[in-house]
């Protein structure tokens, strides 16, 4: 499917996870794909690989916790903000320098780039496609995730504010919120037994999702068949957010 051929598309936190799928399914859709993330190591293999496929990509360093890193900016029709991290404790044992390093990482660094890259896209006149990845945390509450879910829940409102403000310059923004999908960043977290156990009985699809579960909504709403959709926070999540299991069999 070549819907996106001629679009340049920037994907942040590209080197691993929902963000290197993401970027995979951008170039398989026919965009050159820029893979960005602070590891370029990486980034260069990852994009060699998708060129490999007879595909369009490139790589560039990015840290958007760095005002530095984000002054020489491509042009592009596509953003893709997937850049993120996590401290899971108790509220009350959150130190401010973590809630600083969250905050920035998670939030106050998407929100800089979102900007500029928003300016371009107003001063180019031709629209574009902003996607978010959320969380589950951008709906709901969850114990231990309190500084992520607070950046996250701030995506979503994002998502909101921009939709409304950018709409007049044919912009869509829209967040995607992936549910229980295993990850670098949670793996370790879901090896305990007592976790798959909960999960069977949590949701309609009980298995883990994977960063493949996420590309293709994501890639959808960069193409011109979501172009009416816009302000919208959805969720990735076999139905944890909006359905309930028992054991009752009818």
């Amino acid at each position: 499917m070549q819907q996106l051929k001629d679009k340049t598309a920037l994907v942040i936190g590209a080197s691993r996870g929902i963000g290197l799928a993401i970027a995979r399914e951008l170039a398989r859709a026919g965009a050159h794909t820029i893979l960005a993330a602070r590891n370029l190591s990486a980034l260069e293999t990852e994009a060699r690989a998708i060129k490999n496929e007879g595909l369009c990509a490139s790589s560039m360093q990015m840290d958007v916790s760095d005002p530095d890193s984000l002054s020489d900016l491509p042009d592009t029709d596509i953003l893709v903000n997937v850049a993120g991290t996590n401290i899971r404790k108790p509220f009350e044992k959150y130190t401010s320098e973590e809630f600083q390093f969250l905050l920035q990482a998670n939030l106050t660094g998407i929100a800089r780039l979102t900007q500029r890259i928003g300016s371009r896209m107003i001063e180019r006149g031709t629209g574009g496609k902003i996607v978010f990845i959320g969380s589950l945390t951008s709906l709901l509450g969850f114990p231990y995730l309190t500084a992520y879910g607070m950046t996250k829940s701030a995506l979503a409102g994002l998502t909101r504010c921009l939709a409304s403000e950018w709409g007049r310059y044919n912009i869509q923004v829209n967040c995607v919120a992936p549910g229980f999908i295993l990850t670098d960043l949670n793996r370790q977290m879901w090896q305990a037994p007592e976790m798959k156990t909960w999960l069977l009985g949590s949701q309609a699809n009980p298995r883990m999702g994977t960063p493949e579960d996420i590309a293709p909504l994501a890639v959808f709403l960069c193409g011109s068949g979501a172009d009416y959709i816009t302000g919208q926070v959805i969720a990735v999540d076999g139905g944890f957010s909006t359905t309930g299991v028992w054991p009752f069999q009818a």
